[in-house]
Formats: structure tokens, sequence, C-alpha cells
């Protein structure tokens, strides 16, 4: 089906995109995997080719781009390729909604330049060992120092993407006592630099898929942050979390669509070339009914994110809109990803075949941003149950 979301501009600009994978990305997949990340190099090509700071506005070194659409089109051109960026998403298209909304002109001028060029990588760190989806329970604790010029933070962090290779990380803190009648308060978000005395990465986490892009457990031991660092208010962080989310479950909604059109590709190319029986798997009627499947469901989850895009450029994306696109898109995802490996038949579980990568990579978007059964919640208290 014709998408009716793109222009001239952005096939250009995912020509770029498609070119630069190829020569600077695809060659080092393996080594990259192997290291858990790309090296701090790349991110500054990234900030060179303007990628970084597609949505920041050119005052502060960015491409001035308001519309979600550019980031759109780097996820499906990763998708593809069978690569990763890193902690692209998260730095790309989760931090910089809090930095354009909630910090100062200061802060804007300190961050954004680097944001942009790659040279200050950042990453958000919330959930915690004990917490998981909990938000409200977070420990880590913010204390005033006694000349009012600093935080000192202290707890610990854990399933942080990108937070060993992270510049700047906005923690959620506890800036006052935890109070049982209201949970949600008392929390705020304090940009720390990853290079202040008592913050530490521990265990960089072995995942089942996306090896390029690192997940760490992080220490806060008495780190001293200027309260120049506060993000926005004190004790609003949550409602600052909650602004944030319907982007953020988008983002991952249309990472997952492009995963599912890069297995279907995969799946149609495989076997077109494989032969059983003395004919290519895909003239057998089973590989055209599954593949017609997957195209009829994935084209349904096209057309749906598509509109959700259309609606977060226009800032009408409801929670729950992009609650309904993360639990379709990721469920989605997940059946034809698996129904195109096994069309893969043995191959489909070596590494080396895309497909096997795509099917570790895609399991954890049904659990972060927000489980599936987290996403069923806030759509059944939509419907008013």
């Amino acid at each position: 089906m014709k998408r009716t979301i793109l222009t001239e501009e952005h096939e250009q600009f995912r020509k770029m995109v498609r070119d630069f994978i190829e020569r600077e990305v695809a060659p080092h997949r393996e080594e990259w995997d192997e290291a858990g990340h790309p090296p701090r190099e790349f991110f500054k090509r990234l900030g060179e080719l303007g990628i970084l700071g597609i949505q920041v506005p050119e005052e502060f070194g960015g491409g001035g781009e308001s519309s979600f659409v550019y980031n759109t089109i780097v996820f499906e051109e990763v998708a593809r390729a069978g690569v990763s960026f890193g902690g692209y998403t998260v730095h790309a298209c989760l931090i910089l909604p809090y930095l354009m909304e909630y910090a100062t002109e200061e802060q804007k001028k300190r961050w954004l330049p680097g944001f942009s060029d790659g040279s200050i990588m950042t990453a958000i760190a919330m959930t915690e060992p004990g917490t998981g989806s909990d938000l409200a329970n977070i420990a880590t604790t913010a204390k005033l120092s006694e000349d009012g010029s600093h935080y000192i933070v202290n707890g610990a962090k854990t399933f942080i993407t990108g937070g060993a290779t992270a510049d700047l990380i906005l923690t959620v803190c506890r800036t006052s006592p935890f109070d049982p009648d209201n949970r949600r308060g008392g929390l705020s978000i304090i940009a720390v630099p990853t290079a202040t005395e008592g913050f530490s990465v521990g265990r960089k986490l072995k995942k089942l898929g996306l090896h390029q892009q690192d997940t760490a457990e992080l220490s806060y031991s008495d780190v001293k942050v200027p309260v120049e660092n506060l993000l926005g208010e004190e004790g609003k962080g949550f409602s600052y979390l909650t602004h944030n989310l319907p982007q953020e479950r988008l983002s991952i909604a249309l990472n997952q669509v492009g995963f599912a059109e890069a297995a279907i590709a995969h799946a149609i190319a495989y076997t077109s070339d494989r032969k059983v029986f003395g004919k290519p798997v895909a003239a057998f009627q089973n590989t055209k009914f599954v593949l017609a499947e997957c195209s009829a469901e994935t084209q349904m989850a096209r057309v749906y994110v598509d509109h959700c895009l259309e609606l977060l450029d226009r800032k009408e994306l409801t929670v729950a809109d992009a609650a309904r696109a993360k639990l379709v898109c990721t469920e989605v995802a997940g059946r034809v990803i698996d129904k195109c490996l096994q069309l893969h038949g043995g191959y489909g579980y070596i590494t080396e075949y895309p497909i096997a990568r795509l099917y570790a990579d895609t399991r954890v978007t049904r659990i972060y941003g927000g489980t599936s059964e987290v996403m069923k919640t806030i759509i059944s208290k939509d419907l008013g149950l």
C-alpha cells in the first residue's frame, strides 16, 4: 500500500542513511556485536551526518526538523540492514523531548550542541533492581547539600540502555521522602555527568539480542551534581515521564513494524533461492500463504502507526493510542518474525542470517517501554474499565 506520509526529501534522506549503513555500519556488525556497542567515533559520524540532531533547533546546531518521520526512516533502514545504531533511539528519540520541553535556555545551550554532534551521548536511568515497571517505587535519592548548591545522589539503576557509553544520564531520583498516599510525588529528573566522582558503571548485561546496544547497571555513591542540572521543577519527575511516553512507545512500535517488513523481505529472498524437492520453497502453497498472512498483518500495523505518526507530529497522539500501537505492533512483529524464521528452516536459527538476529532483537520490545500487560491496562482504562 502506498504510504502518504513520505516526500521526495524523505526518500533522499533514506538513500543517505542506506548508503551510510552499507559503507560504514554493515561491515562492522560482528565486531560491534562482540564489543557490545559501536565505537565512540561512530556517534561522532552520526552527528556529522545530521542524524543525531534531526529535531534539534538550528540555533543549537541541529537540523530544525519538527517531524518524527526522519527518525522513522532511520528505524526502517536499520531494520532492513539487520544492524544497530547503538543507543541512537534512546538518545535521539527518547531524551530529546525531555530537553526540549523541560530544559532551561542555559541548559539547552550547554547540552544541545554536543547532543547534535555526538560529543555528548545521553541515556535515561529509570529502572531499578527492585522496581521494574513500578516507577513510583523508585528509591534512588537526591538530597540537597547544606549550602544548596548541589544534589547528593545515591542509589542504583539497572537495564539502562546506553548507560555504559553515555556522557550525560537523566537520572530519576527521589528528592523528597516517600509518601505512601502520594507514591508518584517527590520524584525529579537530574542530569548526571558520568565523569562525576562517585558514579560508576557496573555490569554490562549480556542479552538475548540487541548486541550492538549496551545495557548496563549503574551505581551512584554520593555523586555531587550541581542544582543547575535539575531538569524542570523539583518533584514533577513522574509527570514529565508520563508526558513523554507516547513518543517513546510509538518509537518502539515504528521500529517493530520495520522489523516485520524486513523479516518478510528476508523470507521472500531466502525461499525464492532455496530449493527443496526440486523446486524453490517459495513455490509451495504453504510458503505463499504464510507470507500472505504476514504481509496482510504487517500492512495493517503499518497503516496504524503511520497515522499515529501524523498525530504525533500534530501533538495529538494520546497515551492510550500510543499504548495500542506498541501493543499491536510488538505482538505482530513477534508473530511475523517467528513465521519468517520457520520458513528459513534450520538456517533461520543461525545468527549469520538476518532473520535470526531480528528474532532475538524483537523479543524485548514486549517488555521495555512498558510491558504488553501494562499496555493492556492503559487501554482498558481508556475504555472506562
